[in-house]
């Protein structure tokens, strides 16, 4: 079973759409069993998955702990468990971070995101884990969005594949669904099924 935390001090830069997103093409991948778990008090993660009709992925409760709760997803065959992050320095964040195979750095290219980086990547130094940055909310003709690239690569990898501003992510997520899920064939699936290829790589899950 692999395990991918999202992770990031800034509200607002996108940990839980890619949470549910990256969840859901995991499961139409053929990478499920999935489980997502929701630590943040805000619970959108939670929120988005009680509206949603499908029943994968399962969402689970970390309880009595976030160990024990990984440990019983384990022995029931899960395969992977994606779990969402408050945007705080606790400890509690750390203790997530340190039991995650992979840590994905949701960033928008902002200066305010740029400049809120460096702590998470200090805690995921800290617990010696493999991290990504994903470049999210991309605008069009933004040279802010290459820059903000060459600043994140001095920090760590940047996944090659960007998630634009689009109108779908926030859409789907009112009904519980992915914006691949509304609209199959549009741009924005074609980015999500991309960013999966290239996380399913980096956890050595292809098929």
């Amino acid at each position: 079973m692999k395990t991918i935390v999202l992770a990031s001090r800034k509200g607002g830069a996108g940990k839980t759409t890619l949470s549910c997103h990256l969840a859901v093409e995991a499961e139409r991948a053929g990478a499920g069993p999935v489980a997502v778990i929701d630590t943040d008090q805000m619970q959108g993660l939670s929120q988005w998955w009680d509206a949603r009709k499908a029943a994968e992925p399962v969402l689970i409760r970390a309880e009595p702990d976030l160990a024990t709760a990984l440990q019983l997803l384990r022995d029931s065959g899960a395969k992977l468990v994606i779990i969402d992050t408050p945007p705080a320095l606790s400890g509690s964040v750390a203790e997530t971070i340190a039991l995650a195979d992979l840590v994905l750095i949701p960033v928008q290219p902002s200066p305010d995101d740029l400049r809120a980086v460096g702590v998470t990547v200090d805690m995921v130094n800290e617990a010696k884990k493999p991290m990504a940055f994903i470049i999210n909310r991309v605008k069009p003709r933004v040279r802010l969005t290459g820059e903000a690239a060459i600043a994140l690569s001095q920090h760590g990898v940047v996944a090659p594949c960007f998630l634009w501003d689009r109108t779908d992510y926030a859409a789907a997520k009112t009904d519980g669904l992915t914006a691949p899920e509304i609209d199959p064939d549009g741009r924005a699936a074609q980015e999500v099924k991309e960013l999966w290829r290239y996380v399913a790589t980096r956890l050595e899950m292809t098929r």
